[in-house]
């Protein structure tokens, strides 16, 4: 991780998980993290949950796309009870700033989510960067 920035603090909100390859129909069982695995929900958005408890009002997602640049992300965002039932996701946030806010609400499940990442990285699929605000 850059210049040794950790989990929980600030400057890690602006981390960003970076996929070298898309997730596709094909490899989207490669990424799964406990018992959830990657759900299209558009074309070429990906999300798959990093904390959601029954008895819990919070939950956050993983989101993979692709952006501006091309590159392919690993954003966060929230879940939250939307209108008739429906279930909507936040607008995505940074990936470390995703992982702060879990961690602020449970810092083992977020030491895990992380450790789920550094595995993708470690397997020369990812990397993480620093964004620019």
């Amino acid at each position: 991780m850059e210049d040794n920035i950790q989990l929980g603090e600030k400057p890690f909100d602006k981390m960003m998980f970076v996929l070298k390859n898309p997730v596709t129909e094909k490899n989207h069982l490669d990424y799964k993290f406990k018992e959830y695995e990657m759900q299209q929900i558009a074309d070429d958005i990906w999300a798959m949950p990093a904390y959601m408890k029954k008895d819990d009002d919070f939950t956050i997602f993983f989101i993979v796309t692709k952006v501006d640049s091309g590159e392919v992300v690993v954003a966060m965002a929230e879940g939250q009870s939307g209108k008739n039932g429906q279930f909507d996701l936040s607008r995505p946030i940074n990936t470390g700033a995703g992982l702060n806010a879990l961690n602020k609400h449970d810092q083992s499940q977020a030491l895990e989510a992380l450790h789920f990442l550094n595995l993708i990285s470690k397997a020369g699929e990812g990397e993480w960067r620093m964004v620019e605000d």
